[in-house]
């Protein structure tokens, strides 16, 4: 059984930062894989954030490029999102997903199978 378990959410003020954790576990992949984090602010599409797959590569929202890092230890099946200069707009629920094959489809979050229960992340101006 898969499962997937996010951490870290939290309210901050403008500015601050936070760090996100997701635990994989019952995943058995292929060669190549994706694992990314989206969210879903009220009354909002969910949308894909940021994804990293086995190839290295990382992909991000334009909106959140150069404030998150998506990284992932693979000893310890952990996925991060660390996120800096926080802003009104990030408030969501953030979700860690995980697909086979190597494109992050972070436009699309139907091509995921796994999801985790999220977490909340509120910033306040």
């Amino acid at each position: 059984q898969v499962q997937l378990v996010e951490s870290g959410g939290g309210s901050v003020q403008a500015g601050g930062s936070l760090r996100l954790s997701c635990t994989l576990s019952g995943y058995t992949p292929g060669t190549y894989y994706c694992l990314s984090w989206f969210r879903q602010a009220l009354r909002k599409e969910r949308e894909g954030v940021a994804g990293i797959c086995t190839d290295g590569r990382t992909y991000y929202a334009d909106s959140v490029k150069g404030r998150f890092t998506i990284s992932q230890d693979n000893a310890k099946n952990m996925l991060y999102l660390q996120m800096n200069t926080l802003k009104p707009e990030d408030t969501a629920m953030y979700y860690c997903a995980v697909r086979n094959g190597l494109s992050p489809y972070l436009n699309n979050d139907k091509a995921y199978p796994y999801w985790g229960q999220g977490t909340q992340v509120t910033v306040s101006s």
